[in-house]
């Protein structure tokens, strides 16, 4: 089992800044892709990062790309998502998820392929 924790989301204004982090514990952390999602109100989960286990590739949806960074320190057992430049189109719960990748080396992009979620944490952009 892989028990992950969302944290730093909160208020702000269109064009800030906010980090979330999602702290790992249970398992290898580094053995593990580890993605974001978020889910606006009525609306389905989309993806938003992912980050391979070694750190060596990322991956973006198109409507966050340039804006968010995804990042991981496995010292840490943390991985990280810096959003620059938010949009009240931002606003959702962001949930981190984990996914044994070390075998496969694939880091999947649909919540599907993942096997470990957080609890979430709500982001709102206030225009």
């Amino acid at each position: 089992q892989v028990q992950l924790v969302e944290s730093g989301g909160g208020l702000v204004q269109a064009g800030g800044s906010l980090r979330l982090s999602c702290a790992a514990s249970g398992r290898t952390f580094s053995n593990y892709a580890m993605g974001w999602f978020r889910q606006a109100p009525g609306m389905e989960r989309e993806f938003v990062a992912a980050i391979s286990w070694s750190g060596s590739r990322t991956y973006y949806a198109d409507s966050v790309k340039g804006r968010f960074t995804i990042s991981r320190d496995n010292a840490k057992n943390t991985v990280y998502l810096q959003m620059n430049s938010l949009k009240p189109e931002d606003t959702a719960v962001y949930y981190c998820a984990a996914y044994y990748g070390r075998t496969s080396g694939a880091t999947p992009q649909t919540g599907s392929g993942y096997s470990y979620w957080g609890q979430g944490t709500h982001i709102t952009v206030s225009s």
